[in-house]
Order: structure tokens, then C-alpha cells, then sequence
């Protein structure tokens, strides 16, 4: 069965976009591979935080993931920082990647011209995410665009470990995942959502209160002339209420247009959509959260899956490189 990895920063609030564009691809995922899920914290630290934050969003993102139907007993779901290969494995990625390949990432520049503080992880963590991938045999990845270029360096360096220790790693694929739904910024449909782009009003995040998710979606903006159909490029604001309500009902944005004729009645039937798709995953996102116990123990069983793989993929590199055996 193939060997699928993605990994999900804890920071901020699990919005939208990132629910019905990516998530819930993983849900369905976990049933048709050997899907493997973590919450990287330690991605987390490559920027500052205050004391506990990071602990305190992993738990919550980790509720989250468990809310939206990722099963800790049908795939494999835990927190990076609970399997120490991670860390150890990271630092023989950085002894096999060059200072010239770590700084021509692009996310690097962009993320150290934002900060004042610029951390040397910041630099190096492609070797981290490496190390993530590379542990698990993953045979494929699934990314967007702007971070095939992490999964490509990712196979530079395993080939390099490879030839220079003999085959260790997996070399994994970048996969572009099944289209998820296109959900842009409720006030401004030119942007995709996302909580870094400071529009509150623009976000409905996964756990909001039904009142301001129908709120937000009733207010979203459209146009002048009226006429309800699926173009992204002339009329993006009503395509994106016509995508998302695809997205929550199933069915086709391009066939939806076809019943309405108002934009009004398309905001208040999105909303209510959106609305009743989140409503079970809040109910169970309350649960967990009422039980950390239950949390920390989902947890710890996909950590002990995880490090039993990840402990003979770190064996069988200890062993290639000739270091003594403890």
C-alpha cells in the first residue's frame, strides 16, 4: 500500500479553505493508503512563541484533526516532537545538504524579510521537514505548488545519503492531491483564505460560532450585475459562494448557478450549508475537548506507530553511516 506523509504547522485556527481544500482529502485518504499525519510542533518553534503556546495549539489542532474524522486507529496521527528520531534524523539531513541549496528555498526569504528576529531553524528546518518525510518510507507527499520545491530537496538529499551510505531512504513523490474546493477570501474573492492575510471578516475559521459563520458568508462580497453563474475570472465573488456551496452539498458549482437568480438567496442557502456541514465536528471537537485524557491517549498510539517505523528507518541509517553502535 502506498506510503502517504503530510504534516500541519499548530498555529492559529483550522479555517475554512484549509478544511474542504485539503483535510478533508485527508480523511478519505486514510482509508485508501497508509496514510501517515503529524502536527509538527517543532516547525512551530522556527519563529517565537510565547511559553506554552505552541503545546497549547498542538493539543487543540489535534482535537481538531480527530473532529474532522482523521481516525488515530486507521492512520497514523501524532505529534512531532513525541517521536525523537525526528531531531536526530534532521541533524544527519543538514550534515547532507549544502548552506547554497538551504538558501536558495524560497520560503526562506520570504518568511526572514517579515521578521526581525530570524532564527538559524528558520534557515535549516528544510532539513527538519526532510527528516519528517524521509522517516516513514513515504512514497508520496501531497502538496500544493509553492512546496514542491521542499520535496524536491528533500530527494536531493536522500540521493546524496544514499550514495554516499548506500540505500537507506525512500525517495518520495510530490503528488498534487484531488482538487479540493476553491475557497477564496469571503471579502476579498481575488485571495485564497487564510489567516495570515489579517482578514477576519473575509475568514470563517472551522470552530467559529454558527451565528458568525452565517454572518460572514450572508456578507460575503458579489457584484453589480445580478446574474448568478459559475466564473471565476469575471465574477469571483459569486463563484466562490457557488464553490463552497458545492463543496458543503456535493454538488456541482456550474449546475448550482442554474437554480438561483438572486445572490441573496444563494448567501443564506451557503451559509446554512456551511453551517450544518460544521456542526458534527464542532459537537466532536467539544468532546475531545471536554477529555484531554482521551486526546493525550489517541495521540500516544499514533506516536507508538510512528516511532517504530521511524526507530528502523534511524537504525538502518546509524548503521550505513558506520556510527558505534550504543
Amino acid at each position: 500500500m502506498t506510503r502517504v506523509f503530510s504534516g500541519i504547522q499548530p498555529s492559529g485556527e483550522l479555517h475554512l479553505g484549509n478544511y474542504l481544500g485539503a483535510v478533508r482529502n485527508w480523511v478519505a485518504m486514510q482509508h485508501e493508503t497508509d496514510a501517515v499525519f503529524c502536527v509538527v510542533d517543532l516547525h512551530a518553534l522556527t519563529l517565537p512563541k510565547p511559553p506554552g503556546e505552541v503545546g497549547r495549539e498542538s493539543l487543540r489542532l489535534s482535537q481538531l484533526l480527530m473532529a474532522t474524522g482523521l481516525d488515530p486507529e486507521v492512520c497514523i496521527l501524532f505529534v512531532q516532537s513525541h517521536v525523537r528520531e525526528h531531531t536526530e534524523c534532521a541533524w544527519l539531513m543538514q550534515c547532507n545538504v549544502s548552506f547554497g541549496e538551504l538558501s536558495r528555498m524560497v520560503q526562506f526569504k520570504d518568511k526572514s524579510d517579515q521578521h526581525e528576529f530570524v532564527s538559524g531553524s528558520l534557515f535549516t528546518y528544510p532539513a527538519l521537514q526532510a527528516a519528517d518525510i524521509l522517516l516513514y518510507d513515504t512514497n508520496e507527499v501531497p502538496v500544493g505548488e509553492d512546496q514542491r520545491q521542499h520535496i524536491e530537496i528533500t530527494r536531493d538529499i536522500a540521493e546524496r545519503f544514499n550514495g554516499r551510505f548506500g540505500e537507506t531512504f525512500v525517495l518520495p513523490q510530490a503528488v498534487i492531491p484531488p482538487a479540493g474546493a476553491r475557497v477564496m477570501d469571503l471579502q476579498n474573492p481575488s485571495n485564497k483564505m487564510s489567516k495570515s492575510l489579517d482578514s477576519e471578516k473575509g475568514t470563517v475559521n472551522v470552530l467559529d460560532d454558527p451565528k458568525r459563520i452565517a454572518k460572514e458568508i450572508r456578507s460575503a462580497v458579489t457584484d453589480n450585475d445580478g446574474a448568478v453563474r459559475f466564473d471565476f475570472a469575471e465574477k469571483p465573488g459569486v463563484s466562490n459562494l457557488l464553490s463552497i456551496l458545492a463543496a458543503a452539498t456535493g454538488g456541482d458549482p456550474a449546475a448550482l448557478a442554474d437554480d438561483y437568480d438572486q445572490y441573496g438567496q444563494l448567501k443564506v442557502d451557503a451559509a446554512d450549508a456551511v453551517v450544518a456541514l460544521l456542526e458534527p465536528i464542532q459537537a466532536r471537537f467539544a468532546e475531545l475537548e471536554a477529555d484531554p485524557a482521551e486526546t493525550a491517549r489517541l495521540l500516544k498510539i499514533g506516536a507508538d506507530k510512528a516511532r517504530e517505523i521511524a526507530s528502523n528507518t534511524m537504525t538502518r541509517a546509524k548503521e550505513n553511516i558506520g556510527l558505534l553502535a550504543d
